[in-house]
């Protein structure tokens, strides 16, 4: 995946614009040009793939991801347990299943937070300027050098794994980075002529940026919800892989790796199933990013062919 940063995605008034000139809606012109792209193509299918099996894997083994089989204790991969069991006879696959659903809903979950907080943060924060901006500014940078990993660890440690405190923290340590980006982004859209005649008619800040400032950015925060899947699913993964974050007896593809890595060299299947299952989820995630991208960019080839 290209990490150019010089090429911006293109505004609402800019697509709406490309999408006349062609006779098509935004929505198909940016279909088309994401369609185009056969790796973001097959970075959807994966992805679709795997959230089917997330949502109804569970219905396709007898076997629950709790459930032991004592009479198949560390059993290779078979008819009755497809990715095997553990040695205490659980099944794999239901495990997988599970697991790869917590993760799944615990990355799109803290990713959609986190985008929306840091678009509100950081749109108010340029469309605010002098003193307020520079506040918000200071805060956000501060906030950055505090290490969340090791206050996301305390916290979430404290609750004994509880997913949905995993998901919090991660949501409160995770949008200051993107609020800089969104920040960043926003300081162009603030001294367009809607903006300006906004804040003359005495529209209120807050309602501005949501109405005004950040649809204009919404290719961006499109593509940044997305690559934050991927790092929401890996932080939640690192730190289950520690014993910091999902804890039995509920199941995330981290603490699965984690299990698995003290019996890779005997029972191998129960790392590599869960380990697949993960480089499948990210790289799908990756590709449907990069496929974003260059729809959204006018200056794309996608967006040229469109």
């Amino acid at each position: 995946m290209r990490n150019d940063n010089s090429q911006q995605p293109e505004s609402a008034a800019e697509a709406t614009v490309t999408a006349q000139r062609v006779g098509l809606s935004k929505f198909q012109l940016y279909s088309r040009r994401f369609f185009r792209n056969i790796p973001a193509d097959i970075g959807l299918a994966v992805f679709v793939i795997l959230a089917l099996m997330a949502a109804f894997g569970r219905f396709l083994t007898p076997w629950s991801y709790d459930e032991m089989d004592v009479l198949s204790f560390s059993q290779a991969p078979s008819a009755t347990h497809w990715f095997g069991t553990d040695g205490a006879g659980f099944d794999i696959f239901a495990q997988t299943v599970h697991g790869l659903g917590r993760s799944m809903i615990i990355g799109i979950v803290v990713s959609v937070c986190t985008i929306a907080i840091a678009a509100i943060i950081g749109c108010l924060a340029a469309y605010l300027g002098g003193r307020w901006e520079s506040a918000i500014l200071s805060v956000i940078h501060f906030l950055l050098i505090i290490p969340s990993f090791l206050l996301t660890a305390l916290i979430v440690g404290s609750s004994k794994g509880d997913w949905k405190m995993l998901m919090l923290v991660l949501t409160l340590t995770g949008w200051m980075y993107s609020a800089r980006v969104i920040w960043s982004m926003a300081i162009s859209v603030r001294e367009r002529e809607y903006v300006m005649a906004a804040r003359f008619m005495g529209v209120g800040g807050l309602r501005t940026v949501v109405r005004h400032i950040v649809p204009n950015i919404g290719s961006l925060l499109i593509i940044n919800a997305t690559l934050g899947v991927i790092s929401a699913i890996m932080s939640e993964t690192g730190l289950s892989f520690l014993g910091l974050g999902v804890k039995p007896p509920d199941v995330s593809l981290g603490n699965l790796l984690s299990s698995g890595t003290n019996s890779v060299n005997s029972l191998p299947w129960t790392f590599w199933f869960p380990a697949l299952v993960l480089v499948f989820l990210t790289v799908s995630m990756a590709l449907i990013a990069d496929g974003l991208r260059d729809a959204l960019d006018p200056n794309s080839a996608a967006g040229g062919r469109a």
